[in-house]
């Protein structure tokens, strides 16, 4: 991908390439179905035309400032909850400093997140997509990037705030994925906790902090069974609680650079009794998890960390906020330690803004970018959201004491490895194929031909 990007126009050819790359995507810590509607291809409240101009740019925008900007439209999928007022207050924030910037949220949830990411491969082949739109970065954008259809914007955006300075090597990587900038994540989830009830493990006996590697995991989920409660809160109804699970295993049983040469490069023969011994380990975690776990959701499996019916949950950062709302004391009554094995990284899962090219609003999709790489839209959003910010120069006294630790733990982290059940990692049609493997995981495959199918999955 060239820098001259922005002068590429969305062709019919590029947008099915994007429409048959683009795979199913689940959001994290939903699960959702594969699909959603997004066929009308509308939601737009721009002028939906190809533009005149190399940019895209209609012009038809007058305002005091004597500027000329056409409707930014930012579309997302955060529908309810903290991540809907989080998304907002940010929207609010951006209006009140760029008063005549006509602005547009396009809200279209549903599906985990698919729903949003079927409309944008439906807009983009009709040519009227919106100014930018919530999207996992990393090689979740390999087809965009691969078809040319993302503007490098290293100088209009990465070049103001500090950005570059600002961010670890893990979060920039992620922003690039062939090579230059063309998004800006605006909040991190990690993915390598362990969370647990304090007394269910004290009275079981066990101490979280002593455990090393996850195989250590095992022993003490069985010491827990024994105690009579059960081990691991997990859902395997759909594949991602698992998929996560899997891949902070790998990460815990060899190292960055073998996660990211399996997952980033596909580089899985050379690595297959690595993940051989991953799948056991977390095949000997599902013999100590519900005995619904097939039919209940993740929040459902919490609710056992929750009411001292399980000790420990593998989840997401998002797991904390369920502990918060049920005014659990953080230390005392509920707590986490990093993923056994995985000490110094801090696997991410993040949410960002791409810049496509032929932008329908060039000039306020760049202030739009911009503003959401700054400690201000970060400090805003993310203690709403339960995420913390990319930026490490961030204020962290809007942040609860557990951010507050996480936050700690990523300025010190030695590599930031992205998230493969979340699509950081791997292309969408490559994710989508995990999934299928670790569904037969879920089921009791023999390790073996779970890597088989890893492998037929690049």
């Amino acid at each position: 991908m060239t820098d001259d990007n922005s002068n590429k126009r969305l062709t019919r050819r590029n947008a099915l390439r994007i429409a048959g790359a683009a795979g199913a995507a689940s959001l994290a810590g939903c699960g959702g179905s594969d699909g959603g509607d997004g066929s009308s291809g509308d939601g737009s409240s721009g002028d939906g035309s190809d533009g005149s101009s190399g940019d895209g740019s209609s012009g038809d925008e007058s305002t005091d400032s004597g500027t000329q900007y056409s409707t930014l439209e930012v579309a997302h999928w955060w529908g309810e909850g903290d991540g809907l007022e989080a998304i907002q207050s940010v929207m609010d924030a951006f209006k009140e400093q760029h008063p005549d910037v006509p602005f547009d949220e396009n809200l279209i949830a549903g599906g985990a997140g698919d729903n949003l990411q079927a409309n944008i491969r439906t807009r983009v082949q009709n040519g009227n997509h919106p100014s930018t739109w919530q999207a996992w970065p990393g090689n979740n954008l390999l087809p965009f990037t691969d078809a040319n259809l993302l503007k490098d914007i290293g100088d209009s955006v990465w070049s103001e705030n500090s950005m570059e300075d600002a961010y670890l090597q893990g979060v920039k990587d992620a922003a690039q994925p062939a090579g230059n900038y063309v998004t800006v994540p605006l909040n991190i989830h990690r993915i390598n906790n362990l969370f647990y009830n304090v007394e269910v493990v004290e009275d079981a006996g066990v101490d979280p902090t002593s455990l090393e590697t996850p195989s250590d995991l095992v022993d003490a989920l069985s010491t827990v069974n024994d105690a009579g409660y059960t081990g691991m809160a997990h859902q395997t109804g759909s594949p991602w609680s698992s998929f996560q699970m899997f891949a902070t295993v790998l990460l815990g049983e060899t190292d960055a650079e073998t996660y990211s040469a399996i997952f980033v490069d596909g580089e899985v023969d050379a690595n297959s009794d690595a993940l051989e011994s991953a799948v056991e380990t977390t095949q000997s975690y599902l013999d100590y998890i519900p005995s619904d776990a097939g039919s209940i959701s993740w929040t459902e499996a919490n609710n056992q960390v929750i009411n001292g019916e399980a000790a420990f949950l593998h989840q997401g950062d998002w797991a904390a906020g369920t502990y918060i709302t049920n005014d659990l004391t953080y230390g005392e009554e509920w707590d986490h330690v990093t993923f056994p094995g995985t000490d110094g990284y801090y696997a991410l899962n993040m949410d960002s803004f791409p810049y496509p090219v032929n932008n329908p609003s060039p000039e306020a999709t760049t202030l739009w970018c911009q503003f959401v790489g700054t400690t201000e839209a970060q400090e805003i959003f993310n203690p709403k959201k339960g995420s913390i910010p990319p930026r490490t120069d961030v204020n962290t006294d809007p942040f609860n004491d557990f951010s507050k630790d996480q936050i700690e733990d990523f300025q010190n982290s030695d590599a930031q490895p992205p998230s493969v059940a979340h699509g950081l990692a791997a292309p969408p049609a490559v994710k989508s194929s995990l999934e299928s493997a670790i569904s037969s995981l879920n089921s009791g495959a023999s390790a073996a031909d779970v890597v088989s199918q890893i492998s037929n999955a690049y």
